[in-house]
């Protein structure tokens, strides 16, 4: 029986093959898998679909609808070990746009212990999505399309979407480029051009890399330099962040100040959750700043003064 990861770079292989033309026969099937693959509002269901049909494809007696051990069943397995151990790394090392993350930590699919039929309601979001992968596990249950055409498909199109993704990115860069006669932007244009980035819908993670940005420009001034950024569409306690953006010396590792960026107001319970990360991770910070688009009430302000004179932080 072949390993999940050569199950997952063979249908690699047959995806690059095939980048021009579908793998899938039936209409309906080819149309979901796209759907799916290809949806900006919700990366999770196509790592659902992908750890099912590893599953299936590693262990063929398992159910590809019944990926919760607590089913009980002997034809039960553990959808999420596969997606951590093994989706998660294909991806990454091919850089395929997907969450960073596990799907089954997402609200429809934590928790559960059914199988997932077509009738199952999952609720959530889009529903239309969570509907497209059950119909599609339902599809390889009852043979109407093998599980390695299946997920050999959807590579191609996470494929095709990342090659399409990162054409555009290379014509924007390009537009971008200057001759060396040109006059750069002054400060006050680069302050505004930034300015109306943020400004529009879908831009919460450039206010962290202009922060990040900013500190990498003048680190050597400074004697401090950026950690590696976390996932933004992971929760701090998943990925071991004390916050979006974690700041240290040059020559130590040990975080001096972290920065939560929040496109709201910040409450006191923001501030409890922020002192329980950082008593959690027995790591000492000297500085925790939240940067906010909202006033602060004084009575937060006094709140985080009270707790600054307790624990030392700032």
């Amino acid at each position: 029986m072949a390993e999940p990861i050569e199950i997952l770079n063979a249908a690699l292989r047959l995806a690059n093959a095939n980048l021009d033309q579908s793998l899938v026969a039936d209409q309906q099937i080819r149309e979901d898998a796209d759907y799916v693959a290809r949806n900006l509002k919700n990366r999770a269901g196509v790592r659902l679909l992908m750890a099912c049909l590893l599953a299936k494809l590693h262990r063929p007696d398992v159910d590809v609808r019944k990926p919760y051990t607590e089913i009980g069943d002997a034809d039960a397995f553990s959808g999420r070990t596969y997606d951590e151990r093994y989706i998660t790394t294909f991806i990454n090392e091919y850089n395929l746009p997907c969450n960073s993350t596990t799907a089954f930590l997402t609200p429809a699919l934590r928790n559960r212990n059914t199988t997932l039929t077509k009738d199952v309601n999952l609720v959530g979001k889009p529903p239309q999505l969570y509907q497209a992968v059950l119909n599609l596990l339902d599809d390889v249950y009852y043979g109407r399309v093998p599980a390695d055409t299946l997920i050999a498909e959807v590579i191609r199109l996470l494929l095709i979407d990342r090659n399409e993704r990162q054409q555009r990115i290379e014509a924007l860069v390009a537009t971008l480029n200057t001759t060396e006669d040109a006059v750069p932007l002054s400060s006050e244009d680069i302050v505004n051009l930034i300015e109306k980035h943020m400004s529009l819908k879908g831009t919460s993670r450039l206010s962290v890399l202009v922060l990040a940005a900013a500190y990498q420009s003048a680190e050597e001034f400074l004697g401090e330099k950026v950690l590696a950024l976390r996932a933004h569409n992971a929760a701090d306690i998943q990925t071991g962040a004390l916050g979006d953006v974690e700041i240290t010396l040059i020559a130590d590792d040990e975080i001096t100040t972290s920065y939560e960026m929040k496109n709201k107001r910040v409450t006191r319970e923001d501030i409890d959750r922020a002192l329980q990360k950082l008593l959690l991770s027995g790591r000492r910070v000297n500085n925790y700043i939240f940067i906010t688009t909202e006033p602060v009430d004084k009575e937060v302000q006094d709140y985080a003064h009270s707790l600054y004179h307790d624990n030392g932080r700032h």
